[in-house]
Protein backbone atom coordinates (compact mmCIF):
# COMPACT_ATOMS: atom_id res chain seq x y z
CA UNK A 1 0.00 0.00 0.00
CA UNK A 2 0.84 3.17 -0.80
CA UNK A 3 2.70 5.34 1.72
CA UNK A 4 1.03 8.87 2.63
CA UNK A 5 3.52 11.52 1.59
CA UNK A 6 5.03 13.50 4.47
CA UNK A 7 4.83 16.78 5.35
CA UNK A 8 8.50 17.62 3.89
CA UNK A 9 7.59 15.21 0.03
CA UNK A 10 4.88 17.94 0.15
CA UNK A 11 6.54 20.67 0.50
CA UNK A 12 8.72 19.77 -2.43
CA UNK A 13 6.43 18.66 -4.85
CA UNK A 14 4.93 22.23 -4.02
CA UNK A 15 8.43 24.06 -4.44
CA UNK A 16 8.28 22.03 -7.92
CA UNK A 17 5.30 23.08 -9.54
CA UNK A 18 5.68 26.32 -8.13
CA UNK A 19 9.06 27.24 -9.21
CA UNK A 20 8.35 25.76 -13.03
CA UNK A 21 5.37 28.27 -13.56
CA UNK A 22 7.53 31.63 -11.65
CA UNK A 23 10.64 30.18 -13.73
CA UNK A 24 8.62 30.02 -17.18
CA UNK A 25 6.73 33.72 -16.00
CA UNK A 26 10.29 34.91 -15.71
CA UNK A 27 12.07 33.59 -18.77
CA UNK A 28 9.45 35.05 -20.81
CA UNK A 29 11.45 37.14 -22.78
CA UNK A 30 13.27 35.18 -25.21
CA UNK A 31 13.93 36.52 -28.37
CA UNK A 32 10.93 36.42 -30.92
CA UNK A 33 9.23 37.83 -34.34
CA UNK A 34 7.19 40.38 -32.36
CA UNK A 35 10.56 42.29 -30.76
CA UNK A 36 10.04 44.11 -33.62
CA UNK A 37 6.91 45.42 -32.30
CA UNK A 38 8.75 47.36 -29.36
CA UNK A 39 10.37 49.43 -31.64
CA UNK A 40 7.82 51.99 -32.53
CA UNK A 41 8.55 53.21 -28.96
CA UNK A 42 10.70 55.90 -29.48
CA UNK A 43 12.12 55.40 -26.44
CA UNK A 44 14.11 52.48 -26.88
CA UNK A 45 15.51 53.12 -30.42
CA UNK A 46 12.46 53.84 -32.76
CA UNK A 47 12.54 53.53 -36.49
CA UNK A 48 16.30 52.98 -36.49
CA UNK A 49 15.34 49.05 -34.57
CA UNK A 50 16.56 46.13 -36.63
CA UNK A 51 13.96 43.64 -36.32
CA UNK A 52 15.23 40.09 -35.11
CA UNK A 53 14.07 37.83 -37.59
CA UNK A 54 15.80 34.94 -36.59
CA UNK A 55 19.02 33.74 -34.07
CA UNK A 56 20.86 30.65 -33.01
CA UNK A 57 21.76 30.37 -29.26
CA UNK A 58 22.96 29.25 -26.54
CA UNK A 59 21.23 29.22 -23.70
CA UNK A 60 22.91 28.42 -20.11
CA UNK A 61 20.78 28.21 -17.25
CA UNK A 62 21.02 27.75 -13.43
CA UNK A 63 18.34 27.31 -11.07
CA UNK A 64 18.14 26.22 -7.13
CA UNK A 65 16.42 26.22 -4.46
CA UNK A 66 17.87 27.21 -1.08
CA UNK A 67 15.44 25.62 1.32
CA UNK A 68 15.94 22.06 -0.49
CA UNK A 69 19.27 22.08 -1.74
CA UNK A 70 17.88 21.71 -5.39
CA UNK A 71 20.75 23.01 -7.63
CA UNK A 72 20.83 22.25 -11.97
CA UNK A 73 22.51 23.52 -14.80
CA UNK A 74 21.42 22.94 -18.45
CA UNK A 75 23.28 24.42 -21.97
CA UNK A 76 20.79 24.06 -24.69
CA UNK A 77 21.39 25.35 -28.56
CA UNK A 78 18.09 27.53 -28.72
CA UNK A 79 16.92 28.39 -32.55
CA UNK A 80 13.81 30.50 -34.01
CA UNK A 81 12.71 31.47 -37.57
CA UNK A 82 9.80 31.97 -39.42
CA UNK A 83 9.22 27.67 -38.47
CA UNK A 84 8.80 28.38 -34.79
CA UNK A 85 11.42 27.52 -32.16
CA UNK A 86 13.56 24.54 -31.38
CA UNK A 87 16.19 23.63 -29.06
CA UNK A 88 19.26 20.69 -28.15
CA UNK A 89 20.01 20.07 -24.71
CA UNK A 90 23.97 19.33 -25.14
CA UNK A 91 25.03 19.51 -21.49
CA UNK A 92 23.14 18.87 -18.38
CA UNK A 93 24.29 18.53 -14.41
CA UNK A 94 23.00 18.47 -10.80
CA UNK A 95 19.44 17.98 -9.20
CA UNK A 96 17.33 15.92 -11.53
CA UNK A 97 14.46 17.58 -10.12
CA UNK A 98 15.69 21.03 -11.19
CA UNK A 99 16.54 19.73 -14.72
CA UNK A 100 13.51 17.90 -15.48
CA UNK A 101 11.05 19.28 -13.96
CA UNK A 102 12.24 23.13 -14.13
CA UNK A 103 14.76 23.71 -16.79
CA UNK A 104 13.46 21.27 -19.44
CA UNK A 105 10.01 22.38 -18.83
CA UNK A 106 11.16 26.44 -19.23
CA UNK A 107 12.25 25.52 -22.66
CA UNK A 108 9.15 23.30 -23.28
CA UNK A 109 6.81 26.63 -22.27
CA UNK A 110 8.57 28.71 -24.12
CA UNK A 111 8.27 27.04 -28.03
CA UNK A 112 4.16 26.38 -26.19
CA UNK A 113 3.87 30.12 -26.09
CA UNK A 114 5.86 30.28 -29.63
CA UNK A 115 3.71 28.09 -31.36
CA UNK A 116 0.85 29.49 -30.00
CA UNK A 117 1.27 33.10 -31.00
CA UNK A 118 1.36 33.82 -27.36
CA UNK A 119 5.00 35.86 -27.29
CA UNK A 120 3.14 39.24 -27.82
CA UNK A 121 1.63 39.13 -24.44
CA UNK A 122 4.83 40.15 -22.90
CA UNK A 123 6.50 42.84 -25.22
CA UNK A 124 7.39 46.45 -24.10
CA UNK A 125 4.64 47.89 -26.73
CA UNK A 126 1.84 50.84 -25.41
CA UNK A 127 -0.69 47.56 -26.25
CA UNK A 128 1.03 46.37 -22.94
CA UNK A 129 2.26 49.13 -20.91
CA UNK A 130 1.81 52.97 -19.84
CA UNK A 131 5.37 54.56 -19.67
CA UNK A 132 5.86 57.14 -17.02
CA UNK A 133 8.36 60.28 -17.16
CA UNK A 134 11.93 59.64 -18.07
CA UNK A 135 14.29 59.94 -14.56
CA UNK A 136 17.82 60.83 -15.50
CA UNK A 137 20.87 58.97 -13.11
CA UNK A 138 24.25 58.93 -13.63
CA UNK A 139 24.86 57.77 -17.38
CA UNK A 140 21.41 55.98 -17.69
CA UNK A 141 18.39 57.15 -17.97
CA UNK A 142 14.83 55.04 -16.33
CA UNK A 143 11.54 55.32 -17.26
CA UNK A 144 8.68 53.25 -14.89
CA UNK A 145 6.57 51.08 -17.07
CA UNK A 146 3.01 49.61 -14.95
CA UNK A 147 1.27 46.89 -16.67
CA UNK A 148 -1.85 47.57 -17.93
CA UNK A 149 -3.30 44.14 -17.02
CA UNK A 150 -2.44 41.51 -14.20
CA UNK A 151 -0.58 39.14 -16.62
CA UNK A 152 2.34 36.71 -15.28
CA UNK A 153 4.56 37.87 -18.90
CA UNK A 154 4.00 41.26 -17.75
CA UNK A 155 6.98 43.08 -15.11
CA UNK A 156 5.74 46.04 -13.00
CA UNK A 157 9.04 48.18 -12.79
CA UNK A 158 11.26 50.51 -14.64
CA UNK A 159 13.65 50.03 -17.99
CA UNK A 160 17.09 51.31 -17.72
CA UNK A 161 18.38 53.16 -20.50
CA UNK A 162 21.08 53.97 -21.64
CA UNK A 163 22.47 57.76 -22.37
CA UNK A 164 21.79 57.19 -26.07
CA UNK A 165 18.56 55.52 -25.39
CA UNK A 166 19.37 52.31 -25.82
CA UNK A 167 17.48 49.10 -23.55
CA UNK A 168 19.78 48.30 -21.49
CA UNK A 169 17.48 45.99 -18.95
CA UNK A 170 14.09 45.64 -17.38
CA UNK A 171 13.56 45.21 -13.69
CA UNK A 172 10.37 44.81 -11.47
CA UNK A 173 8.03 42.14 -10.00
CA UNK A 174 5.65 40.61 -12.02
CA UNK A 175 2.53 41.66 -12.17
CA UNK A 176 0.61 38.73 -11.64
CA UNK A 177 2.01 35.78 -9.51
CA UNK A 178 2.21 32.54 -11.19
CA UNK A 179 0.36 30.62 -8.90
CA UNK A 180 -1.20 30.64 -5.33
CA UNK A 181 2.18 29.16 -3.94
CA UNK A 182 3.97 32.09 -5.23
CA UNK A 183 3.89 35.33 -3.26
CA UNK A 184 6.44 37.18 -5.38
CA UNK A 185 8.99 36.98 -8.20
CA UNK A 186 11.39 39.72 -8.96
CA UNK A 187 12.96 39.44 -12.33
CA UNK A 188 15.75 41.35 -14.30
CA UNK A 189 16.02 41.21 -17.91
CA UNK A 190 19.33 42.19 -19.48
CA UNK A 191 19.32 43.48 -22.86
CA UNK A 192 22.48 44.76 -25.49
CA UNK A 193 22.96 45.25 -29.05
CA UNK A 194 24.68 42.26 -31.10
CA UNK A 195 26.02 42.91 -34.55
CA UNK A 196 23.33 46.61 -34.35
CA UNK A 197 20.44 44.10 -33.38
CA UNK A 198 18.72 44.75 -29.59
CA UNK A 199 18.53 40.94 -28.13
CA UNK A 200 18.19 39.44 -24.47
CA UNK A 201 21.49 38.67 -23.19
CA UNK A 202 20.30 37.45 -19.45
CA UNK A 203 17.47 37.13 -17.14
CA UNK A 204 18.17 37.05 -13.05
CA UNK A 205 14.73 35.94 -11.21
CA UNK A 206 14.21 34.98 -7.37
CA UNK A 207 11.11 33.52 -6.23
CA UNK A 208 9.76 33.77 -3.44
CA UNK A 209 7.30 30.27 -2.70
CA UNK A 210 5.50 29.87 0.60
CA UNK A 211 6.80 26.70 2.96
CA UNK A 212 9.91 26.80 0.21
CA UNK A 213 11.70 30.04 0.48
CA UNK A 214 13.66 31.96 -2.12
CA UNK A 215 14.39 30.15 -5.22
CA UNK A 216 17.04 31.51 -7.95
CA UNK A 217 17.05 31.15 -11.87
CA UNK A 218 19.67 32.10 -13.75
CA UNK A 219 19.85 32.77 -17.92
CA UNK A 220 22.93 34.03 -20.24
CA UNK A 221 22.02 33.92 -24.18
CA UNK A 222 25.41 33.40 -26.14
CA UNK A 223 24.17 34.21 -29.83
CA UNK A 224 25.90 32.41 -33.26
CA UNK A 225 23.71 33.38 -35.65
CA UNK A 226 21.29 36.46 -35.67
CA UNK A 227 18.89 37.40 -38.98
CA UNK A 228 20.97 34.32 -40.42
CA UNK A 229 24.19 36.07 -40.11
CA UNK A 230 26.90 34.75 -38.12
CA UNK A 231 27.51 36.81 -35.09
CA UNK A 232 30.86 38.70 -35.46
CA UNK A 233 31.02 40.59 -32.12
CA UNK A 234 29.82 39.33 -28.86
CA UNK A 235 27.54 40.83 -26.33
CA UNK A 236 29.64 41.76 -23.19
CA UNK A 237 28.44 39.54 -20.66
CA UNK A 238 25.73 40.53 -18.51
CA UNK A 239 26.17 41.73 -15.02
CA UNK A 240 24.40 38.30 -13.40
CA UNK A 241 25.66 38.06 -9.45
CA UNK A 242 26.88 34.10 -9.14
CA UNK A 243 24.69 32.21 -6.92
CA UNK A 244 26.28 30.32 -4.66
CA UNK A 245 26.62 26.66 -4.73
CA UNK A 246 24.83 24.78 -2.26
CA UNK A 247 24.80 20.99 -1.54
CA UNK A 248 22.91 18.08 -2.96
Amino acid sequence: MRQPATRHQSSRRLWVAAFTLAAAAAAASAPSATSARATAMPLIGGASEVPLHQYRALRRMHALSERFDYEGWMDAWTEFDAGGFRYQIVAERGSDTVRNKVLRALLKREQELIANGDFGRGELTADNYEFGAETPGPGLRYVLITPKRKDVMLIDGRMVLSETGDLLRVEGILSKNPSFWTSQVNVTRHYARVDGVRVPIGIESIAKVKFAGRSRLNIRYEYDTINGQPVRTAAAPSPVAPLHAVRR
